[in-house]
């Protein structure tokens, strides 16, 4: 029972979000300078390249 694109996509799709979660956390909590705005906006990009992956679940 191999892996198909849909799946491939939707595994992306879930790490994207749980490593944009960790890197907005770390910029809320650990980096209290301008770094922090760096990690959090990196996190948010991490976010939306993940809405991407999601919405080409189906479609690929």
């Amino acid at each position: 029972m191999g892996m198909n694109k849909n799946t491939v996509l939707a595994w992306a799709t879930f790490i994207m979000i749980i490593v944009g979660l960790a890197l907005i956390a770390l910029g809320a909590f650990r980096y209290d300078d301008v770094a922090g705005w760096g990690f959090a906006s990196v996190g948010i990009g991490f976010f939306a390249i993940a809405w991407v992956f999601n919405a080409l679940k189906g479609r690929v």
